[in-house]
């Protein structure tokens, strides 16, 4: 079961999720009410071992009471919580999911197409780069790197699932991206797809970047400057009585942040705060710790 590929429909899904035997439709269920336990190939079912039932309902009890009322009646009852989610799903549907799909689809189809045009002619690493600042392939080419709260590690060469790692857009997951990598199961990395409204993806690294420059009080000084109207390097020299090799200096620090821009105006080179990036640092240092 867990090497068949995502169903046409919505009803295809649903279809699957019936298939699953009781003590995988737990787990997978408790995947999102407690935490897994990751890369392990020998634990036992918590609905025939005691101390993992008390496990999960520890964990469920930390998240809520919500949490915790789930988890005790889907280990009382998996058919039962089985049935209720299946119309859960099919009531959704009806509801808005079908008219939300419709709209949808066209741009999840289209950047899933993009992401294996992309793999066929520029390679792994080039593909995990577009699909999220999160992800990174190392110098061996041999291993994919996520940069998320848990440490673990799973493989994508397994005989018992097939080989391959499972891709699958979002539109409405910005900014977060999501792993699965239970043992036994086909590695899943559930990313999202920016809207035109919302800022790209940001890596740790460059907003650190961001942050380090503005972090200096000359550059923070510079930057009040900037953000009013541009300057050139001998303007902005002369303004605060440091030498032009310094101001340079500053400035390629913030240039290289991505938080100001410059063109060519004849001899000169004029600089100015880009202020939409900078208005974006909220949201970014979101998108960066929420991902």
């Amino acid at each position: 079961m867990p090497a068949v590929r995502p169903g046409r429909t919505l009803a295809d899904d649903l279809d699957l999720l019936d298939r699953l035997d009781d003590e995988e439709f737990v787990s997978a269920a408790l995947e999102f009410t407690c935490s897994a336990l990751y890369g392990s190939a020998a634990l036992r079912s918590p609905l025939s071992d005691a101390r993992m039932r008390e496990r999960a309902m520890d964990l469920a009890a930390a998240r809520g009471p919500g949490q915790q009322r789930f988890t005790a009646r889907l280990l009382e009852d998996p058919p039962g919580v089985r049935a209720w989610i299946r119309r859960l799903f099919e009531d959704c549907e009806q509801a808005f999911f079908a008219d939300t799909w419709k709209r949808v689809r066209g741009r999840l189809a289209a950047d899933a197409q993009e992401k294996t045009e992309l793999l066929r002619r520029r390679g792994l690493a080039a593909t995990v780069e577009a699909v999220s600042p999160a992800l990174s392939l190392d110098e061996s080419g041999t291993r994919i790197e996520v940069d998320k709260l848990i440490s673990a590690r799973t493989t994508a060469v397994d005989p018992a699932v097939g080989a391959g790692v499972a891709f699958i857009p979002s539109v409405h997951e910005w900014p977060h991206l999501s792993v699965l990598h239970r043992h036994g199961w086909r590695p899943v990395v559930h990313y999202p797809i920016a809207g035109p409204e919302l800022p790209g993806p940001l890596s740790v690294e460059q907003f650190q970047l961001r942050m380090a420059a503005l972090a200096h009080p000359m550059r923070m000084r510079l930057c009040r400057s900037l953000a009013r109207a541009p300057h050139t390097t001998s303007e902005l020299a002369e303004n605060y009585e440091l030498s032009s090799p310094e101001v340079s200096r500053h400035l390629a620090v913030l240039k290289k942040a991505g938080l100001i821009c410059s063109w060519r105006r004849g001899r000169y080179v004029q600089y100015q705060m880009d202020l939409k990036t900078v208005a974006r640092l909220g949201s970014d240092f979101l998108g960066t710790v929420l991902r």
